[in-house]
C-alpha cells in the first residue's frame, strides 16, 4: 500500500557549505505541500548540518526534514595543515571516503521507499555524491536529480577544461589556471563519481539566470537534460528574523552605516601564523573598521574539539581597541552581511559566500584558496564588476604582505573605485532578492521543478 505520492531523498557531500545548501533546499522543497523530505548522512554529519543552521532556516523548518543515518565506518579526522602551500582541505578525504561507502546502505533504503510512494526523488550533491546514488537506475519508481553546488561559470568551465578546449564564451582576461585548485587524492575521488549521460533525469543549480545567463545557456545545450536555475536559495529577509543575538552583531549594532569590512574565509582553510600576522597588520594599518573571524578549519568530525588556536601579533586586539572584532568561534555569517554596517567582505570565494555576499549587495574582495573559488573570483571581478581580487592565483603560494591587505582594503573601502564597486553589488543585491521571491524569476523556476517531481 502506497502511503503518497511522491518522496524526496537529499543526499549531500559530507562538508560544511555542501551540508548547508542541501539543508537550505530541503527545507524549501518540504514548504510545498508538505512533501516528505530524508535528509541522509552519518550521525556525525547529520549533527553538524543541525548545529550549524546558522539563522538562515528555523527550528520549524528543520523539524519538517526526516534526518536519515545511515552507519559509515569509522574514520580519521586529522587538522588542517596551516602550513601547506595547498590549500585544499586535504583532512576532510577521510571523512568523504567513508562517505562512498553509504551506497549499500542508501539502496537499500531507497528500495524501501521505491515500495511505499508512488515515486522516489532523489537530489544528490554533483558530482562529490553520484557513486553513492547510483542504484537509483535500477529501481523503476525511482529517479534522481544533480544539484550543482558552484556556480555555473565553475561548472562550465571544468567540462571544458576536462575534454582540453577552451572556455566557450568570451572572457576580458585568461581564466586562472587550474594548477594547484585541487589535491590529487581529491582527483582521484572524483574520477570514482563517473556516471552515464543518462544516468539522472535534471540539474537544479543553486544561482539564477540574470547572473549567469550565458553559462546556463551553453550547459543546457550541452548536457541535453531538463535543467532549473533556481538560486539564491536564501530567505528574502535574513535581517529580520528571529534569532539569539550574536556579540559581533551587538557590536555592529554600534558602527555607523557600511563602515565595516567582514573577514571571513570559510571552514575548510586554516591560514598560517606568518599569514595572520600579514593580515592583521593589514587590517590595523589600514584604518578600516573589521569584524574578523579567525578559526580553525573544520575537521572531517567537527565535534572532535581539539582544534589549533591562532596567535595575533602581540597586543593587536588592544591597539585596534573599538576599531576591530575578532572572533574566534562559529559565527553567523548571513546576519552579518546583512547588518547595515557591513561595507564589504573579504571572502575566499566559495560559492555559499558568494550567494550570500551577492543577496545581500556586499561587494568582495576575492582571496580564492581552492577548488572553483579562483574560477568564482574571475566570475566576481572581471564579468559581474562586484568584486577585487587580493592576489592572483598564480600567486596563491606567495605570502601576502600586509601592505597589500592595506591597500585591497582602502581601494574597496575607501576610493571611488570601491564605491563604483559596492554600488554595483547593491544593484545585483536586490536583483537576486527580487529573483528569489514569489513571482521572482528564480522562485518560478523552483515551481516548476516542483510541478515536475510531482507530476
Amino acid at each position: 500500500m502506497k502511503q503518497g505520492q511522491v518522496a524526496v531523498i537529499v543526499v549531500p557531500l559530507p562538508a560544511q557549505g555542501h551540508l548547508n545548501q542541501m539543508l537550505q533546499l530541503s527545507c524549501l522543497i518540504s514548504s510545498y505541500g508538505q512533501l516528505p523530505v530524508y535528509y541522509v548522512g552519518s550521525a556525525v554529519h547529520n549533527r553538524q548540518a543541525r548545529a550549524r543552521i546558522n539563522g538562515l532556516i528555523t527550528p520549524q523548518q528543520v523539524s519538517k526534514i526526516e534526518f536519515h543515518e545511515i552507519v559509515t565506518p569509522p574514520f580519521a579526522s586529522p587538522s588542517p595543515d596551516p602550513n601547506s602551500t595547498n590549500k585544499f582541505p586535504s583532512q576532510l578525504m577521510p571523512a568523504w571516503n567513508a562517505a562512498l561507502q553509504l551506497r549499500g546502505p542508501l539502496a537499500a533504503f531507497l528500495q524501501e521507499m521505491a515500495m511505499n510512494f508512488e515515486r522516489v526523488v532523489v537530489v544528490y550533491d554533483h558530482p562529490m555524491m553520484a557513486a553513492v546514488v547510483q542504484d537509483v537506475s535500477a529501481i523503476v519508481n525511482a529517479e534522481s536529480y544533480a544539484f550543482i553546488t558552484i556556480s555555473a561559470f565553475s561548472a562550465l568551465s571544468f567540462i571544458y577544461a576536462g575534454r582540453g578546449e577552451p572556455f566557450p564564451l568570451q572572457h576580458p582576461r585568461e581564466l586562472p589556471p587550474y594548477e594547484g585548485w585541487i589535491s590529487d587524492e581529491f582527483a582521484s575521488f572524483l574520477d570514482l563519481q563517473s556516471e552515464p549521460s543518462d544516468y539522472r533525469a535534471g540539474d537544479i543549480y543553486n544561482t539564477c539566470r540574470f547572473i549567469e545567463a550565458p553559462c546556463m545557456e551553453v550547459l543546457e545545450r550541452e548536457e541535453k537534460r531538463k535543467s532549473w536555475a533556481i538560486g539564491p536559495i536564501l530567505p528574502p529577509n535574513i535581517s529580520s528574523q528571529n534569532h539569539q543575538q550574536h556579540e559581533c552583531l551587538e557590536w555592529l549594532d554600534k558602527q555607523n552605516p557600511k563602515s565595516v569590512i567582514y573577514v571571513s574565509f570559510g571552514t575548510t582553510v586554516s591560514l598560517s601564523d606568518e599569514q595572520i600576522n600579514e593580515l592583521a597588520h593589514g587590517l590595523e594599518q589600514s584604518k578600516v573598521k573589521f569584524l574578523w573571524v579567525l578559526r580553525d578549519a573544520d575537521k572531517g568530525d567537527i565535534f572532535d574539539v581539539e582544534v589549533r588556536r591562532s596567535e595575533l601579533p602581540e597586543g593587536f586586539e588592544e591597539r585596534v581597541g573599538g576599531e576591530g572584532m575578532v572572533v574566534r568561534e562559529w559565527a553567523p555569517q548571513p546576519q552579518i552581511l546583512a547588518h547595515p554596517s557591513i561595507g564589504g567582505f573579504m571572502s575566499h570565494c566559495g560559492w555559499n559566500s558568494c550567494l550570500e555576499s551577492i543577496n545581500m549587495g556586499v561587494a568582495i574582495a576575492a582571496w580564492p584558496m581552492h577548488s572553483d573559488q579562483p574560477r568564482n573570483a574571475a566570475l566576481l571581478t572581471d564579468i559581474l564588476k562586484i568584486s577585487i581580487l587580493v592576489r592572483e592565483w598564480t600567486q596563491r603560494r606567495e605570502l601576502v604582505k600586509a601592505s597589500t591587505v592595506e591597500s585591497v582594503v582602502r581601494r574597496l573601502m575607501a576610493s571611488p573605485e570601491g564605491d563604483e564597486i559596492r554600488k554595483r553589488a547593491e544593484e545585483l543585491g536586490g536583483a537576486a532578492r527580487r529573483a528569489a521571491q514569489p513571482g521572482g524569476a528564480s522562485r518560478l523556476e523552483f515551481d516548476s521543478f516542483i510541478a515536475h517531481i510531482t507530476r
